[in-house]
């Protein structure tokens, strides 16, 4: 795996949508080595994040949606680090709220495959949470990157605007539940969980038709 680790940087914000605004800890995921790395959801401080990265190279800035506390930081990290910014293309809508002025740089698309410092990253597209909303799947770290499809505990959270419950319940259904059980979840927020420890529950929500 050629040294590639994962690390966890909690930075904290504010989450906007449809008129209200929420107090919030994030998740950055940095995935990588000594060299390079990727970072998965540049959130509220580009400052703490390329402290972090402590001169690495940046390959790319992902992200697995585009509320408005995942992406707040990735123009800023962008022009630091000259590394581009991915985001889904449906998610676009969702991005321009934020940052109307600053395009993405390149767009996630279903299987496309990132590698940095020998580890292999699937996209998934998961809608639900957001229409555009990804996951990364890492098999050689027995590592999944849900951003706010997957917690521990449930799904992600669908009574705001572009989310939709089925439509999540359905993608986790046909994307995540096939994955090993001792596959780490990486969440957008709070603590780490495994695909098996959210199976049990996540398939009665399934078998019940929701």
């Amino acid at each position: 795996m050629a040294g590639a680790r994962i690390e966890r940087l909690i930075t904290s914000g504010t989450f906007s949508l449809d008129g209200g605004t929420w107090d919030v800890d994030n998740n950055v995921w940095i995935v990588g080595d000594d060299e390079e790395a990727v970072v998965i959801d540049a959130a509220h401080d580009a400052d703490a994040i390329a402290r972090t990265l402590d001169g690495r190279t940046l390959r790319a800035i992902v992200c697995t949606h585009a509320h408005n506390d995942h992406i707040d930081a990735a123009p800023d990290l962008a022009a630091r680090t000259g590394a581009p910014i991915l985001l889904h293309a449906d998610d676009l809508p969702l991005w321009k709220q934020t940052h109307p002025e600053r395009a993405p740089d390149g767009a996630l698309t279903d299987g496309q495959r990132l590698t940095v410092a020998g580890a292999e990253l699937t996209v998934l597209h998961t809608p639900g949470h957001a229409p555009g909303a990804v996951c990364l799947h890492a098999p050689g770290l027995s590592a999944l990157f849900s951003g706010d499809t997957l917690f521990a505990g449930g799904p992600g959270a669908t009574g705001r605007s572009y989310s939709d419950f089925p439509t999540i319940i359905a993608s986790i259904g046909e994307r995540l539940l096939s994955l090993p059980d001792d596959t780490v979840v990486h969440t957008g927020h709070g603590e780490t969980t495994t695909i098996g420890a959210e199976a049990p529950h996540l398939q009665e929500w399934i078998d019940r038709g929701f």
